[in-house]
């Protein structure tokens, strides 16, 4: 799938846009592939895979940039 960054937290953790999606998707920067959270900012386009077993609901797994 591939989404945009809404919002970084400085914590480390995020949130994707998705079109045709309302809710935002999470990610935490122990998922991201080939780059640094530090790298990332918001507005930047994101492969991802979403893993539906969290315990607060989805979230994205396997990030890369695009």
């Amino acid at each position: 799938m591939t989404g945009t960054i809404k919002k970084l937290v400085e914590k480390g953790f995020g949130f994707i846009s998705r079109e045709g999606e309302e809710k935002d998707l999470f990610f935490h920067k122990a998922e991201l592939k080939g780059v640094t959270f530090e790298d990332l900012k918001e507005g930047d386009t994101l492969n991802f895979d979403i893993d539906e077993t969290g315990d607060r609901g989805p979230a994205a797994v396997n990030v890369t940039r695009v």
